[in-house]
């Protein structure tokens, strides 16, 4: 009989997974406050749409590279630290954007909001494997992601009436000033196990279905052991795409619905967060979805590439369907669709890192994995800048991005197979050194 988390464990997970939605909220908001602002800072700073599709990459470029110490520091170091200095170092970023005067100085504040932000789902996918047993951690996963799309949804709202009441400067560094409190919310909350006297009964729950000889340490060899895997690059390669597209949408569709569809800003703002709270419905929905199929008796590697990749061919087949018509309210149910599959495809890729490898390689390989996302995701806004730029539309760079979430679910489907063991890492034998002369 399956053990059942107690009481105790119940609030644990419930306060963290509370706090984990928090920070995310805040993480996304902060990284639309560009695309929201985007006419007036180009105005003001004067910069050109090739311009504002560097600017949109920086974030994303640095937030790629700073994944892969950053995933392995989680797992070394535990969630509470890493997050509170992740918090704290993107909120002081967010607060210096609004305080810029030009492209370089604005350039220097998204490099350092990327590297800030770097912990946060990484964090999640630990604390997920550190507090839920693997048949809960589906729903888990998509709870705290969900807060990516929510955050997407609450920002532009939110953000447009704080940039046309109190001016773009004012909404940077109010979002700032708002995650370095939830910076000291997390610090002062949440403990990591090793901090929490836990029961015996509370360990097996938390222990029980992961493979046998867990450890809770990451070394610096099993870290690179990662990379000798194929279920390592499917991950890789399928997250490309699917970052790939939620970047056009989250950096670009504001841009899209004023440029292409003839929108006003305000019409906009309300417009644009339809998509948005149909991917929290989608990320929630993904990880519902792939625990019922673990419970099912579906592996549960299975039950996560599976949904991963019919969710991800068909937010690129609604892509096509939103370039292609002339109604504006079909495009918005089109896009609608589209991000709500991307976001079941995103809680899935998530959930997958809880279940693909050892306990202590958790937070490294779902860094990884959003290492290769967000390779997708830097070039995302600035391939579709310079479409745009070239052709006068959208239409080819949004016919570019379905072509490349294909290829994506196919790596899902194909690339992805077995789970990464302690066992299988334990039996590749390191390099020996050739002797001199030998």
């Amino acid at each position: 009989m399956a053990t059942a988390a107690t009481p105790r464990l119940k609030s644990i997970q419930r306060t963290a997974l509370a706090m984990l939605v928090l920070a995310g909220v805040v993480n996304y908001i902060d990284r639309a406050t560009l695309s929201v602002a985007n006419p007036l800072i180009r105005e003001e700073l004067g910069l050109s749409i090739r311009d504002m599709g560097y600017l949109l990459s920086a974030f994303l470029w640095s937030y790629a590279f700073a994944q892969l110490p950053t995933g392995a520091l989680v797992d070394r170091l535990g969630p509470r630290l890493l997050l509170t200095l992740g918090l704290t170092t993107w909120s002081g970023a967010q607060f210096l954007g609004g305080l810029v005067g030009n492209f370089s100085q604005f350039f220097g504040a998204r490099v350092l909001l990327g590297i800030g932000e770097a912990p946060q789902f990484p964090t999640g996918a630990r604390v997920a494997r550190d507090w839920f047993n693997p048949r809960d951690r589906g729903l888990a996963t998509g709870v705290f992601n969900s807060a990516s799309t929510l955050g997407t949804a609450i920002a532009v709202p939110l953000l447009t009436f704080l940039m046309l009441s109190l001016g773009w400067r004012w909404m940077f560094m109010i979002m700032g000033a708002a995650g370095l409190l939830v910076a000291v919310v997390w610090g002062v909350v949440y403990r990591n196990p090793a901090q929490v006297d836990l029961t015996e009964d509370e360990q097996r729950y938390r222990r029980e279905g992961d493979p046998p000889g867990a450890r809770e340490k990451l070394t610096w060899r099993e870290w690179k052991l990662l990379f000798r895997f194929r279920t390592t690059f499917g991950m890789i390669l399928g997250y490309f795409g699917t970052i790939y597209l939620t970047w056009i949408y989250t950096a670009w569709l504001p841009g899209y619905l004023e440029i292409e569809r003839h929108m006003s800003v305000r019409s906009t703002g309300i417009a644009a967060a339809i998509p948005f709270a149909c991917g929290v419905v989608g990320s929630v929905t993904g990880g519902w979805f792939a625990d019922i199929l673990v419970r099912r008796g579906l592996s549960p590697v299975r039950s996560r590439k599976y949904p991963a990749s019919v969710a991800l061919l068909g937010t690129a087949l609604f892509t096509l369907a939103a370039t292609f018509t002339e109604s504006n309210t079909l495009a918005i149910v089109y896009i609608s669709a589209s991000v709500f599959l991307v976001y079941v495809t995103s809680t899935c890729a998530w959930a997958l890192t809880s279940v693909a490898a050892p306990t202590n390689c958790t937070a490294s390989l779902g860094a990884v994995q959003n290492f290769g996302g967000y390779l997708g995701g830097a070039l995302a806004p600035t391939v579709t800048g310079l479409i745009v730029q070239a052709t006068g539309s959208f239409v080819w760079a949004l016919v570019v991005g379905a072509a490349i979430g294909t290829l994506s679910a196919a790596s899902y489907l194909f690339i992805v197979r077995d789970p990464i063991t302690a066992d299988a890492m334990d039996a590749i034998r390191p390099v020996q050194a050739v002797p001199a002369g030998g």
